[in-house]
Parts: structure tokens; sequence; C-alpha cells
């Protein structure tokens, strides 16, 4: 409203108007405690319309290409965005105009596609009910398949089609006039979500992409990344004209005390009283209170606190808080220890270094290596954004050539690690495939040697210490092991003892994780049973241990014990 107009933006009334005009005058409300009442917006969805439609550029084209919807569970935001699909379908004033309904399977693009044919099936407001005076039954629109398996919706008048798409189904040549994206929080990827965003930007007219989601947990990296850059839009940290953003969260300060307040409610429940009623999530509420994995649920579905997995493997409050930038260059007279977690072929391999400073706090970064060739599958399998990572210059992931990693690529960087940096004491690493690694390090010229234990001769160059991965604790030979190595991380994490460089490998790696324990309630990160990959966490572990343990001799320990 200030400087739009320098920037070749300007608010058009009538524009919103005739959208505002629309859902009351056509449809009707289909399911909810105001089922068959005409689909009067709620006051958000209002402000979200006008925005929208309302805002200009000074061809008179719409100014937005994109609007997030964010807001807890049952707020309409599904009708909403069905609604819009059929205003933009048929009633916008685009000839051959085609709408998408996407999701991340076909069962989620189909649940705001369902919304848009109950609504065309629904009698028209003012209409009387016994009549059938629909939508469909005035011709305006042809709907395609029976009940609840229709797939489209055919506007006959402008020529134009509403239909729904599971994620990664190909269109060819896609001239999208809205592409309508529900239940983000539950994307995998963001590849198709590029994709079409690509072909609105192609667009010489209006046209729209239309992403909507409940708050995402910290696991869930697509919703995340997109909630992120649209709340710095919405805040002024980011400008983009073309983005538009409408968040509803409760207040950081309103966190600790969710359950308690109901004055903080409407923040993340904006249809709350309206269309939502209070006794629906106080019924939560009430279970919630005596559920620990209730609790987090609902705190973020309902009241947009990004709580993250409920089974994340430590308090995820106490993880985000140390993650921050590691400084290299300026830890580099510190004592150091690096940490190796190989691949079997091409999935990751992750290198952690791990600092000690003179104040005594502990400071890790990772680096990853994963192979090019059939990198978007296994992205998908995977359910990790690899394609995007790589391209990311902030981010330490690196696609080598070939289907299998070359592990001289990985000695080359431990390599270079040591001539940066003064006081390198040792690499930790697992055992299995480490004669590849000292292979590849021959092969580059690079010395190094297995520690064999203190009573054992030294080599030349680095020493590698074989760490333990299982929840076996062994005191003979090795101290270095998963249970110990865990516990140190642990203590380091709750204490704010160790800065953890953020990257949003790492952050999926954490999250994927699980502990296993045995009957001595040692514990280990179990890769089999984990959710994804772990390597990242792995090594952290192993370098965290390396740091702060002091390595025995071979000759056993013995304890007196008395019965």
């Amino acid at each position: 409203m200030v400087d739009g107009p320098a920037r070749g933006l300007h608010w058009a009334p009538d524009r919103a108007e005739h959208a505002f005009g629309f859902f009351p005058a056509a449809l009707s409300i289909t399911e909810g405690a105001k089922v068959g009442e005409p689909f009067n917006l709620l006051p958000w969805h209002m402000f979200c319309v006008g925005s929208l439609f309302g805002w200009r550029m000074a061809s008179g084209r719409m100014r937005f290409r994109s609007g997030w919807l964010e807001t807890g569970k049952g707020q309409a935001k599904s009708p909403l965005m069905a609604a819009i699909g059929l205003y933009m379908m048929g009633y916008y004033g685009v000839q051959r105009a085609k709408v998408y309904a996407i999701g991340q399977d076909k069962a989620t693009a189909n649940v705001l596609f369902k919304d848009a044919a109950s609504m065309c099936r629904a009698p028209i407001p003012g209409s009387d009910p016994e009549d059938m005076d629909t939508l469909e039954a005035r011709g305006e629109v042809i709907i395609r398949g029976f009940l609840d398996n229709a797939f489209k919706i055919e506007h006959p008048a402008s020529n134009s089609v509403f239909q729904s798409l599971a994620n990664g189904e190909a269109i060819s040549g896609p001239r999208p006039t809205l592409v309508s994206a529900d239940e983000i929080h539950e994307f995998k990827s963001n590849a198709s979500i590029e994709t079409w965003k690509q072909a609105i930007a192609k667009m010489p007219g209006d046209a729209l992409m239309l992403l909507g989601t409940n708050t995402p947990a910290s696991t869930q990296l697509v919703g995340t990344a997109y909630s992120e850059f649209y709340q710095k839009v919405a805040k002024g940290e980011v400008r983009d004209d073309e983005a538009f953003g409408f968040i509803a969260r409760v207040d950081k300060a309103d966190r600790e005390t969710v359950f308690e307040n109901e004055a903080c409610w409407p923040k993340a429940l904006p249809a709350l009283g309206i269309t939502f009623p209070v006794e629906n999530i106080r019924g939560s509420v009430n279970t919630a209170r005596e559920l620990l994995s209730t609790a987090m649920s609902v705190k973020r579905l309902y009241f947009g606190i990004p709580t993250g997995s409920v089974d994340f493997w430590i308090a995820e409050e106490a993880w985000a808080a140390v993650q921050s930038e590691v400084n290299v260059p300026a830890l580099r007279k510190c004592k150091c220890w690096l940490s190796l977690d190989l691949s079997q072929k091409n999935d990751l391999t992750a290198l952690t270094a791990v600092w000690l400073d003179d104040d005594g706090h502990l400071w890790a970064k990772t680096w990853y290596w994963t192979t090019k060739d059939k990198l978007a599958d296994r992205a998908r399998s995977d359910n990790a954004p690899y394609e995007e990572w790589v391209e990311d210059p902030e981010i330490d992931l690196t696609a080598v050539p070939g289907g299998v990693i070359d592990k001289t690529f990985v000695a080359a960087k431990i390599k270079e690690l040591l001539s940066e940096n003064d006081a390198v004491e040792f690499l930790a690493f697992d055992p299995a495939g480490i004669g590849d690694f000292i292979a590849a390090c021959d092969q580059i010229g690079f010395p190094v040697w297995k520690w064999e234990g203190p009573d054992e001769p030294e080599g030349k160059g680095l020493k590698l210490v074989s760490h333990g991965q299982g929840t076996r604790v062994i005191f003979e030979d090795k101290q270095l092991c998963m249970p110990r190595s865990v516990e140190r991380l642990e203590d380091r994490i709750l204490t704010g003892g160790i800065t953890i460089d953020a990257s949003p490998v790492t952050y999926w790696c954490a999250g994927n994780a699980l502990l296993i324990s045995d009957g001595q309630k040692n514990r280990a990160f179990d890769k089999k049973r984990s959710r994804g990959r772990i390597d990242g966490l792995v090594t952290i572990a192993m370098a965290t241990g390396a740091a702060t343990a002091e390595l025995k001799s071979k000759t056993p320990e013995y304890k007196m014990i008395i019965v």
C-alpha cells in the first residue's frame, strides 16, 4: 500500500469483489456445521481471496503467482482451495482454463477435488433443494466419473477442465491456470511442485500455484522449507512480489501454556467458533494433557507449534538449540577428531570433524557424498530432496560421477582437512568398507595406518581407530563404541556443550534415527530399523565419542566382586 505503486503494483477492488461474489452465489457448503448454507467466505478466506485476486501488476495481470495457506486442522483450507479451483476454471473469465489438484498421492489430491465435485452437485444457494438445481444439473459443468470416483470436471462454455493428479503424474506441455497442492506437509519431494511452478511462470496471463498445509514437522523437509520461505516473505525478510503467504500459528509466548490458554487458540484456528466448534479442539486437548505423543501432534496440527517427530531420538528442542554455523578456519589450531561412515555402494557417505576449543566446547561439521547415477530415483526412495541439496552451494553434499562412490573423493577431503588443521588426532571409522578407503588413500598418496592398541608400533600418516557400531561395550582393547559415544553426544547436546553445523542433510539424518537397547541398557543407532539414512548422525556420535574419550591399552581391566 505504501510503495507498491512504485513497483508497478495496484489494488483493484472490483476484481476482489468479483471473486467475493462467486462463492455464496454459486456454491453451498457440503459438510460440517453449516452444511447446506451458502459458501460465505470466512474472515481469513476473505483476506486470502481478496489479496490473491485484488492485487494486480501494471499490466493488469494478477500480482501473485503463488499462495501459501497454513493453518491448524479443520479450518476449511481444502474447501476454499476447491472453490477457488472452480472459480478459476469456469467463472473467472479465462477461456480453456486448466486447473489441477495435486497431492503426494492420488488419495491426497482427491480430497480437494472431491470437495469441488460435491459443490458442483450441491443445490445452488437460493434454489429449492427439492428441485436439485445444481451446477451439474444445469449443465454448467460436466463431472466425469461416478460419485467418489470422479476424476475430471469440465466447463463446456469456456472449454475448461479441473482434474486431480497424483504427485509425479506427467502432463505433456502443461499450461496451467491454477495448480492447487494440498497437504504439503505430506510431500516427500518438491520436484513436482517446482515443475508446476515453472509451468505457472511461463504462462503469459493469470496463473496461480496455491499450496495448503498444516504446520509441518521439522522432519517434513518439503513443507518446512516452503513454510520458512513464506514466513520470511510475510515478515519482510525476503522481498518477493509474486508470493503470498497466510500463516496461522500461536505465538512463541503461547506455546508453554497453549492447552490452558483458550484465548490464543484463534491465532492458529481462524475458523474457531464459526465453522469449527470449540468442542472439537477441547476434546483433543484433554487427551493431549495425558498422552505425550498426542500432545505433540495436537500442538503441531492444531496450534502451529513445529514440534517435529514425536519419536525424535533426543529432545528435539535441545537438538535444534545446538544447530548453528561452524567457522572451520577459526578452529584450525584446536584439537580435531575425524569420523567416517562409508556407504556400501551409492547411498550416502558421511565424514565428520569435531574440534575441541580452549573452553572445552565441541564444534562439529559434516560432509556428505552420494552418486550422480540414479540420483532422482534414490531421492524418491529415500524421501529426500537430494537433487536440490546437491545444487545448493550452502549444503555440503557432493554427487560424484558414476554408480558407486569413489572413495578417493573422500580421501582427498580428509587430506585437505589435515593440511588445514594443525592438530588432527585421528580418524574413527566404521570397520565396514575400511579396506576400500585405505586403498583409496594409497591411490592418492595419502599415508594412513590402523591403530591396534598402545602396545603395538605406530605407523606413519593419519591414525585410523576402529569404532564399534552395535550395543556391545568392549573394554579390553578399545573404548570407542557406540553406547559410550551416544551417551557423550547426548550429554553435550542437552548441556549445550556442542555446536553442530546447521545442515538440512544432518537434520534429516537425525530425524530418521532410532535407538536400540540391549539388556544392559547399552544403546546404539540402528540403521536397519531407522526411517531413512542416518549416516551423518552416526559420524557425529563417533567423532564426539572420540573427542571425549581416551583410548585404553589392550591390558584387560579386572574388578573384584564380593558376593
